[in-house]
């Protein structure tokens, strides 16, 4: 399922369990927590919305690498004898240069979102949060996984959810773990309609739940998604409506 289905799918989730959770107070971030988390599981395709959005940072990955190079080669120039100490230095300084000059696309996006996950956990050890540190960690593991693999399990779905739960306890936020595991199982959900499935119970069980209504990427699948997303969001419309008493 695209990008956009998961969102839209993910927002109306968050609008459910504002508008009709008992005890969740109706909030616009809870919402978008919610649309924020469906995106999640397609951090192991470095094409995904949220990877492109998380990997805002590859071209100073690209950067990083050609200014070490100059580094590396400045070093060996003016402090190093001519030898072979220097030309080991020298290779090592044109291999960060190749290295930067051909990470394209993917490849950037990967390492970009590795940087972003572990400064995540970096700010989470200093500031002694744990729920940041295992934010982190996810955002650094899921680029370099298989497509629809572990960040498309129930084992997933409960760690998302739990890091919403330590968020919540430090921030005083009730619902985040509401919003944040709803969100995400959404996805899943959603991607459950499609021909691929998904493997809910890897590494214990390899078989793909589907139910093959969406074939992603077809004129016939993206209309049948808009017409999911329409008669999902008029469903918790009406029911939320209806709660509330109109």
């Amino acid at each position: 399922m695209r990008g956009s289905s998961h969102l839209a799918i993910g927002l109306i989730t968050g609008v459910a369990i504002a508008g009709l959770v008992p005890g969740i107070p109706f909030s616009l971030p809870g919402i978008a927590l919610a649309g924020f988390s469906s995106l999640a599981p397609d951090l192991d395709h470095p094409e995904s919305r949220l990877s492109k959005r998380l990997g805002f940072t590859q071209n100073y990955v690209r950067w990083a690498f050609a200014a070490g190079a100059l580094v590396i080669a400045g070093y060996a120039y003016l402090q190093l004898r001519p030898g072979s100490e220097q030309r080991l230095c020298y290779t090592v300084a044109l291999a960060f240069g190749l290295i930067g000059v051909g990470m394209q696309g993917g490849s950037a996006r990967r390492l970009a979102l590795l940087f972003t996950g572990l400064g995540t956990v970096v700010a989470g050890l200093y500031t002694e949060q744990l729920w940041l540190s295992l934010l982190g960690t996810f955002v650094a593991l899921a680029p370099f996984t298989s497509h629809r693999s572990w960040t498309h399990t129930i084992w997933a779905t409960a760690l998302w959810t739990y890091i919403g739960h330590l968020a919540a306890q430090h921030l005083g936020w009730h619902g985040i773990a509401l919003f944040a595991g709803g969100g995400y199982a959404s996805h899943l959900l959603a991607d459950t309609m499609t021909k691929a499935g998904v493997r809910w119970f890897l590494p214990i069980l390899g078989y793909s739940f589907k139910v093959p209504l969406i074939s992603t990427g077809s004129a016939t699948g993206n209309m049948l998604e808009v017409a999911i997303c329409a008669g999902y969001g008029l469903l918790v419309l009406g029911l939320v409506v209806g709660r509330i008493g109109f």
